[in-house]
């Protein structure tokens, strides 16, 4: 009997990882052929966007055309239902300021300045 349950125990803990593994046929996660990422990179390209090996302004330069391409991609595609872009119940729209740096303004001095 401990034999038994030895190996059910084994076999169930070799299974377990496999089954983390699973993937499901959603159509959001799956793979992006070569086609589609030069597809990608023309609308980008026809958007303003020009990669080069040393821009300074790189993830500006590519947002600023992806959010153009968003925009046109909007403009084409039919309204969706209210909500449906919606996370938590408010509408993904307007900008942020995640990232920017802070402006404090002390004088004209360092912020360490006295210590």
């Amino acid at each position: 009997m401990k034999a038994l349950v030895s190996i059910l125990l084994v076999a169930c803990a070799l299974a377990a990882p496999a089954a983390a593994f699973a993937q499901t046929a959603n159509p959001a996660n799956a793979p992006v052929t070569r086609a589609q990422v030069v597809a990608d990179l023309v609308r980008l390209e026809q958007a303003g966007y020009r990669p080069v090996a040393k821009d300074v302004n790189y993830p500006d330069d590519i947002q600023h055309a992806e959010a153009i391409v968003a925009q046109e991609q909007a403009q084409k595609t039919p309204q969706a239902a209210p909500g449906s872009t919606a996370v938590g119940g408010v509408a993904m729209m307007g900008s942020s300021d995640a990232g920017a740096p802070i402006v404090a303004d002390v004088g004209g001095r360092s912020i360490y300045a006295g210590h």
